[in-house]
Parts: structure tokens; sequence; C-alpha cells
């Protein structure tokens, strides 16, 4: 089964205001449209820590396997997102972002205690999600947000926010070619080089041969040291 993709670029709100806005309901809807092992490409700034609270569960609730990929930032609540993922990947460029939770509050003495409270609290679920997937201890983890810290790539793998880097396929296509192919086209590129020189260095050539394959070895080495002569 294919794996699919899904997106979450921009903030995370409870409704949306605006068009790059992600809701827990419009995230759900793509969500649950297909089934299988998702990949979920994370770029956000952050946004409100219940929304995010309601889209980490429902990733950590999925029944497929969930790749999260941060290729460009993952900060403050996306990064309570990103670690709901089974494998976590980071771009060399990217960055991940945690602190403390913040809200705005009006009112006398009691309303702001009141206020403080929910805010130790809303640290404390958040610390619970960061726990989980790297193993610190609660304490470490509350420093680091109380720093409000930010990582690149390999800090954020040497503290357990992710587990590795992602990296460009260098599989190379030709290796699976015959041999007698990659021969053809390592002669290839030779006879063409040699061909460039010669017209370079106005150097009269010989006339074209049938079949490169036919060309001996001695014969490209006396056209190679023709060249030399006169570079």
């Amino acid at each position: 089964m294919t794996t699919r993709t899904l997106f979450l670029n921009g903030t995370i709100a409870e409704e949306s205001w605006f068009d790059d806005d992600i809701t827990p309901a419009l995230f759900k809807e793509e969500l649950l449209s297909g089934s299988g092992d998702i990949t979920v490409w994370i770029n956000s700034p952050g946004g409100d820590c219940v929304a995010a609270a309601q889209i980490y569960n429902m990733l950590m609730d999925y029944k497929g396997n969930v790749t999260v990929k941060i290729d460009g930032i993952a900060a403050s609540a996306a990064s309570v997102i990103a670690m709901a993922g089974t494998k976590i990947m980071v771009s060399p460029v990217s960055m991940l972002m945690i602190h403390n939770p913040a809200t705005m509050a009006f009112g006398d003495s009691a309303e702001m205690q009141k206020a403080i409270a929910m805010l130790e609290e809303v640290k404390e679920s958040i610390i619970n999600a960061y726990e989980i997937k790297t193993g610190l201890s609660r304490a470490k983890i509350s420093r680091l947000m109380d720093a409000e810290t930010w990582m690149n790539a390999n800090m954020a793998i040497e503290l357990g926010f992710a587990d590795e880097i992602m990296k460009r396929d260098t599989q190379d296509e030709a290796v699976s070619l015959p041999a007698a192919s990659a021969s053809f086209s390592r002669a290839a590129v030779t006879n063409s080089l040699i061909e460039k020189l010669a017209a370079k260095c106005h150097i009269p050539t010989r006339p074209a041969e049938p079949a490169i394959s036919e060309r001996s070895v001695d014969s490209l080495m006396e056209r190679l040291n023709l060249i030399k002569q006169h570079i």
C-alpha cells in the first residue's frame, strides 16, 4: 500500500481564520480520508496548545506508521505534534524549538493565580509528550522549556527529539545497468572528450570509426598523446 503524505504548514489554531491555519477538524478530515502508513511534513511556528494536543492525540491513535519529517521549523505547539511520529526525521537545515506555554489573562489577583495554575498544568501535559519521546527527565525538559531551547538537526537527535537526519537518495541508477552498457558509457565519454579537445586545439581527427566498441586501446592512446603535444 502506498504511503500517504500530509502537510502541516502554517499556524495551529482551534478555528481557521486564515488560509494557512491548521485546525484539528481540517487535519482530522485529511487524516481519516484514507488508511495505511503516512508521512507528515511539518513546517509550523506553533499556535494553540489545545488544538495541537488534539492533533497529537489523533496521530498517536492512528493505526498505521506515522513518519514525521520536519523540513523547516517545528516550534512551540508544532513540536508537540511532531512527538507523535513513529519516526521523526529532520532536515539538516531545519529547527525545532520548545518553550513554556503562554496566555493572556485579565482580572484581579485571583484570576491571575488561576492563569498561572493553568499554565503550569499545560506545561506538565506538554512535558508528558516530550518525555515519552526523548526519555529525558522531566526536570531537564522543564529547564529546556524555561530557556526557550532552539535545536538544530544534530542537537534535536542528540537530545532525543528526533531520530535521524534526512539525506538525499544517493543511489546511482547507472549501477544497475549491465557491465557492457556501463563500459560503453565510459568509452563514449572518453571519446567525446577527445573530440572536443582535438577541435579546440585544431588537431585533425581521423574519420569516425564505425563503432566505439571496435576502437582499440592503442588507437585511443595514440590520439591522446597527439593531443598532449598540442596543449
